[in-house]
């Protein structure tokens, strides 16, 4: 394979970047500098980055910052997809999101070819759980704190497990609220149905974590990255 393939497949940068090393003449192949993307390595090659060993992966993790308009998912005849958005490289790799956000929400979506990594992640025993940005249309006041505390009934006669709920904001003369609010589980349409079950309602939701996983405040919508060696060691920690 291309060096450059094998060094963005490592997490060690996206393919212009891996271009940006090589130039910088920070990359050895065999103990000798390399400043062309196009060697040939194999799996297994010995190759450094400022003198320190990079493993060659065979599963992929990339971080993306979803957009509003695109579902997530693989395929889809009639909608734009997570997957669109990708690169032609990218879109060869067999990628899938963990887990799902709803076509209007935005923020953290993790995508990889990882499956025993995913489900350990959506996995209810695991508890993994993802903190999210949201602009409500209601005044969240301290009881409605409180009633997050504590298990919560779904209008469908589902219970939810605790959630951390705070206030960032919040607008009396135009009824609206900014919260933060962490949640365990991933319940279908959980967030919303939360805040419907105390007759409230969710205009926007940005999701800025997942696990020990924060999107970086320099993505921007429908821009990705590999994950970091240390962003995927605090996942399968």
């Amino acid at each position: 394979m291309r060096l450059d393939k094998f060094l963005a497949a490592s997490g060690v940068g996206s393919r212009s970047e891996v271009k940006q090393l090589l130039k910088q003449k920070r990359i050895t192949v065999a103990g000798k500098v390399v400043t062309s993307p196009k060697i040939q390595v194999e799996a297994d090659s010995q190759v450094e980055l400022d003198h320190q060993s990079v493993n060659y992966q065979t599963n992929y993790y990339l971080l993306m910052n979803k957009p509003k308009g695109v579902i997530t998912a693989t395929t889809d005849k009639s909608q734009r997809t997570v997957i669109d958005l990708l690169g032609a490289e990218e879109q060869k790799l067999g990628l899938f999101p963990v887990g799902r956000l709803d076509k209007d929400t935005t923020g953290l979506l993790l995508l990889t070819t990882d499956g025993e990594l995913a489900h350990r992640l959506l996995a209810p025993k695991k508890h993994v759980s993802k903190v999210y940005q949201a602009k409500i249309e209601g005044i969240v006041t301290d009881q409605t704190v409180a009633r997050f505390a504590k298990p919560l009934t779904l209008k469908n006669g589902e219970v939810t497990k605790p959630a951390k709920l705070e206030v960032i904001s919040s607008q009396k003369d135009a009824n609206i609220s900014r919260v933060i609010i962490e949640i365990t589980e991933g319940k279908y349409h959980q967030v919303k149905r939360m805040f419907a079950a105390v007759g409230m309602h969710v205009l926007e939701l940005h999701r800025l974590k997942m696990g020990q996983l924060e999107l970086p405040a320099d993505l921007k919508p429908g821009q990705y990255r590999p994950l970091t060696k240390e962003e995927l060691a605090s996942l399968t920690k």
